[in-house]
């Protein structure tokens, strides 16, 4: 591999991971311009170091023969080492936030702008810029075309009292979890240090099909939970 083609995938790898930072950097996402281009552009120099080491092992092999059963070459395994390693950064972009989690389109478009390094590095310049044009066509056009589809929410405020906060707060988190009920906010007041007794407030993005009363019935089953109100 000579030095112009370094440069060419280098500059791809660069490209393409600026171009899908960009994105992410534009919505204020916890990995951005830089994280992706550094990702995209580390798949690249790990993807033309397998090249160096195939290459190396061909000349090895034919200027000494009796080597070519002792020496081999994985095609595959620097790049699965990417691609799994990957994760730990997209860990690091999956926050949860008052009962949502925030941050898993950012950390898939990590991993996918790994896998495009990966094939910038070894050359595949139509499948790399093919790949790129998809991913930003899928992070900046289509929230809307999903937002159609995607149920809309009306914010409701329950205000719960509790003498047990601990469980309240588990049974209520657990409860809305399972029915899809996204916690919007949430307010504690003073408790009473005697009795224990305490009330929050809590706004929730209820979906359509929800029914108030049978959430307020669901909750009140609590132990923790003394009574539920909607404000």
């Amino acid at each position: 591999m000579n030095v112009k083609e370094i440069i060419i995938r280098v500059i791809l790898a660069i490209l393409v991971g600026g171009v899908i930072g960009y994105e992410r950097e534009s919505k204020n996402r916890p990995a951005g311009f830089k994280t992706h281009i550094l990702v995209c552009l580390g798949a690249a120099v790990i993807s033309m170091m397998q090249i160096y080491d195939i290459e190396y092992t061909i000349k090895l092999i034919n200027e000494r023969s009796e080597l070519s059963n002792a020496l081999k070459a994985d095609v595959g395994r620097l790049g699965a080492q990417v691609i799994s390693g990957i994760g730990f950064l997209g860990a690091g972009t999956i926050i949860h936030d008052k009962g949502s989690v925030k941050g898993l389109t950012t950390a898939a478009s990590l991993w996918t702008v790994g896998c495009i390094g990966l094939a910038a590095g070894k050359g595949y310049y139509s499948l790399s810029i093919i790949s790129a044009l998809s991913v930003i066509i899928i992070l900046a056009f289509l929230t809307k075309f999903e937002n159609m589809f995607r149920e809309k929410c009306t914010a409701v405020r329950f205000q719960i009292d509790y003498t047990n906060k601990e469980r309240a707060i588990n049974d209520i988190t657990h409860y809305f979890q399972q029915n899809n009920i996204r916690i919007k906010n949430i307010e504690f007041f003073l408790e009473d240090e005697d009795t224990g007794f305490g009330s929050s407030l809590y706004t929730v993005l209820l979906p359509r099909r929800a029914h108030r009363e049978e959430i307020i019935m669901e909750l009140r089953k609590s132990e923790g939970i003394n009574s539920v109100e909607i404000l």
